[in-house]
């Protein structure tokens, strides 16, 4: 297959995931092969057929990456097999909070985010920077949301991991420049069909659509949510996937240290 990521071995954390399972499916259809790792075997299988039934090339493994040395085993193991790692997606979801106020709010509710969110990022950002870059690029991509700027009550834990994640990835990305390694941060508000994909959100944002007297996908479609965007609407699974492909792609090969924006205008940098 040829495309914009022919010859390259991109891995994904949360492959199997709504994010990171339509970001995979895109990056085999623009010819890189796909190792796609993640803790629930089942769901990373589903993505892998449909990749494989396009014409794909995908593996993949069940690692927690929680587990530091598991992490690190699993990336040796593709760089020993494919002979480099050339792009790397941490699409892992951690549950959290949303809607708590401070005095409602235990210490283990806000730290969860802050703590999981980071420590994956950690884990496998450092696994994968030893087989990168030198005389082939290297992209590390990274997810956060638009709660690393809102100010609004009810998303300590959520709105300081996601800053957390941004200020991690520009920091990476000094680092790693001189290694001919990117650093790319992607901000995507909710994303309008992740909950029907399978992804977590459906049960986060239950309790603000049950407040509005509106199921979830009513939220997400009509709702403040989308009313809160520029586009008055939310960004798609499609949307973030192709945006990922680009920025992994010599096409994007001048950016790094930055954050993209796809929240639909929800900010505005």
């Amino acid at each position: 297959m040829s495309g914009l990521l022919a010859d390259r071995n991109a891995v994904i954390y949360g492959g199997g995931g709504a994010i990171g399972g339509a970001v995979a499916r895109v990056f085999a259809r623009e010819g890189a092969r796909v190792f796609i790792a993640g803790r629930t075997q089942a769901k990373l299988d589903a993505v892998a057929r449909d990749i494989a039934a396009a014409g794909g090339t995908v593996e993949t493994a069940r690692v927690d990456v929680l587990d530091q040395q598991a992490v690190d085993q699993h990336a040796d193991a593709i760089a020993s097999t494919a002979g480099s790692i050339d792009i790397a997606l941490n699409a892992v979801s951690v549950p959290h909070d949303q809607g708590t106020l401070l005095a409602d709010l235990s210490l283990e509710e806000f730290m969860r985010p802050v703590d999981g969110f980071l420590r994956t990022l950690f884990i496998t950002s450092k696994a994968v920077a030893r087989h990168m870059g030198r005389e082939r690029p290297g992209i590390i991509l990274t997810l956060s949301e638009p709660g690393s700027k809102l100010a609004v009550g009810g998303i300590l834990g959520h709105s300081v991991s996601a800053a957390g994640k941004e200020a991690f990835s520009r920091v990476l990305a000094a680092e790693l420049a001189p290694n001919n390694i990117r650093v790319i941060g992607i901000r995507p508000h909710a994303v309008v069909d992740a909950p029907a994909a399978g992804s977590y959100t459906k049960d986060l944002f239950q309790q603000t659509a049950a407040a509005a007297g509106q199921s979830v996908q009513e939220l997400l479609e009509g709702g403040g949510m989308a009313q809160g965007t520029l586009l008055k609407r939310l960004p798609t699974l499609s949307e973030v996937a192709e945006t990922a492909a680009f920025l992994a792609s010599d096409r994007a090969g001048a950016m790094t240290g930055t954050i993209v924006n796809l929240s639909a205008g929800a900010l505005v940098d």
